[in-house]
């Protein structure tokens, strides 16, 4: 047979190949050696595992753990240890991966009369360990569908199975290692001894799965405790059981039943619910309460969130105020830049914190200040006579980023400050082993925001997210516990209703771009959902920031 070439552009090299050579014997003819140990491998921008066979010429990169796709690969991998793990030392529990929690992910034993003891999750971490160190491989099965539902089934995969039936598909993959089967939507690592990194601690009334270093792959990342993230996340797996809505399954098959009318509405209640407590609490405070500081992530529905959360004030008898941060800009030549030499307008630097702090000082002084505006065009600050004053019915709102660093508000005492913390913590999952992460509830919504109100393509959109990504684990992950309150602004049935416009924003994403394989791994995932009609939800919706149809002007 003529052979294929092949270009590695890890080193620029290229080399003929017969075809049917793996990636595993490509990397080693190419003598490839990264930081860390070489996981899996973008082919023509698609992921693709090592023992992948390529028929025809390719451009091949190599990657490890460093590289987000391989972090992935070793997380699914490790969590099918997990699961093998469980099976053998309490084999009538069932595993359920929850939620990202203290740089790890939050798992649970179900099915079992009590909780797992600190003995029992020892006995886990050592059995993982074990199966690590006998290298045993992940095989990628895929066979006809009907096939594969029977397989799953006959392992108790009820969950895996009905997404498979759902999906319509001929063909469909599965995994086996040593004897145990599981489904994973994304691809493993060769085998187990890639997976040494790792520890597994006793945590609230489950485990605590910790993973690698995204900075330093060697070491386990610190456990950092978050009692008020998991206090949201259990309420509203609370009101999943209620609505008895914890997977994927679950929700297309409300879609299939006709009953998708009703999760909107309810789902929109308990949000509305949430916000007038979280009103009433500001009222119970009103005597000391001056500011309320809004903070989240990207896309996270604080701008919605902060126009709901006024008109439940004014129910209370309270009138907000609205002070922008932007406001608050320094002159461009003042502005900090990061390590690359660039403008960080995300630093708290930024921001004149000094004249914010000075502001807020004669605000609830009863006095009357000129309201600072910035011209982002001349990078200059400017006034153009705006005042406000507030009085004893008023309360100040403010929403940005650095509404949660105890730096922003230093001048100002901690009883006049009431602090919200807002983000879209996944509440459902794919299945029971593979949970939906918040940041990609979060980029789909920008996706479609970003497209429909801002013109960027769904390329311009994901190749930002990493910088956006690295800007929220500086300035707003690390003072998230700081909050008085926690909002979760995810909805169950949010990401079956975004799909269709998601779907055709990500097939624009041409083959020969580097975000292709992020696109093509979204539409996987969204693959799996069942189209939700968009007609029921409410104008006032946080998914309508994203959505559009709102009765909110932003």
């Amino acid at each position: 047979m003529k052979p294929i070439k092949i270009k590695c552009l890890n080193n620029g090299l290229t080399k003929e190949f017969q075809r049917g050579t793996t990636l595993a014997e490509i990397a080693e003819s190419f003598s490839i050696k990264l930081k860390n140990p070489i996981l899996g491998a973008m082919v023509n921008n698609k992921l693709a595992e090592l023992s992948y066979e390529v028929f025809h010429p390719k451009n091949v990169e190599f990657i490890d753990i460093s590289h987000p796709d391989g972090m992935r690969m070793y997380v699914r991998s490790l969590t099918f240890v997990l699961y093998k793990a469980i099976d053998e030392v309490i084999p009538e529990a069932r595993l359920r991966v929850e939620h990202s929690i203290s740089k790890g992910i939050f798992c649970k034993l179900c099915d079992i009369e009590k909780e797992p003891s600190i003995q029992d999750v020892l006995a886990i971490g050592r059995r993982m360990r074990d199966i690590i160190e006998a290298d045993l491989p992940f095989i990628r099965k895929e066979k006809e569908t009907h096939k594969v539902v029977k397989i799953l089934e006959k392992h108790g995969l009820y969950d895996k199975a009905e997404l498979v039936k759902d999906r319509g598909q001929v063909y469909s993959a599965y995994y086996k290692l040593d004897g145990h089967v599981d489904m994973f939507y994304g691809y493993l690592v060769p085998s187990t001894r890639y997976l040494k990194v790792f520890d597994l601690n006793k945590y609230y009334n489950g485990m605590l799965l910790q993973l690698p270093k995204k900075d330093n792959p060697n070491e386990v990342e610190d456990l950092i405790i978050q009692d008020k993230m998991f206090e949201i996340f259990q309420e509203f797996a609370e009101w999943n059981r209620v609505l008895k809505i914890t997977n994927l399954s679950d929700l297309n098959k409300a879609a299939r039943n006709g009953n998708a009318d009703t999760l909107i509405k309810v789902s929109e209640a308990l949000h509305e619910k949430k916000i007038a407590q979280i009103a009433d609490q500001i009222n119970s405070k009103k005597k000391d309460v001056k500011v309320v500081l809004i903070s989240g992530p990207s896309s996270s529905g604080k701008t919605t969130f902060s126009k709901r959360l006024a008109v439940q004030l004014l129910v209370a008898g309270i009138k907000p105020l609205t002070l922008s941060l932007d406001n608050y800009f320094v002159d461009r030549e003042k502005t900090p830049r990061d390590e690359n030499g660039e403008y960080d307008f995300e630093a708290l630097e930024a921001l004149d914190i000094q004249k914010f702090n000075e502001d807020l000082k004669n605000l609830f002084a009863g006095k009357e200040i000129e309201i600072p505006k910035f011209s982002f065009e001349k990078g200059k600050r400017y006034y153009d006579g705006e005042k406000m004053k507030m009085d004893e019915n008023n309360i100040l709102v403010v929403e940005g980023i650095h509404g949660l660093n105890p730096k922003l508000t230093h001048l100002i005492p901690a009883k006049s400050k009431f602090k919200i913390y807002v983000s879209a913590l996944t509440s459902i999952n794919i299945d029971d082993h593979n949970r939906i992460p918040t940041t990609d509830n979060r980029l789909v919504r920008r996706i479609v925001r970003d497209y429909k109100y801002r013109k960027y393509s769904a390329e311009e959109t994901i190749s930002r997210w990493p910088s956006v990504r690295r800007g929220e684990d500086k300035h707003i992950f690390p003072f998230q516990e700081e909050a008085n309150v926690m909002f979760n602004s995810a909805l169950l049935y949010e990401l079956a209703v975004l799909k269709p416009l998601a779907e055709h924003i990500l097939h624009e994403v041409r083959p020969d771009s580097p975000q292709y394989a992020e696109a093509t791994r979204l539409l996987k995932f969204l693959s799996y959902f069942k189209t939700i009609d968009s007609r029921e939800i409410p104008p006032t919706s946080i998914v309508r920031e994203f959505l559009g149809g709102s009765s909110f002007s932003y």
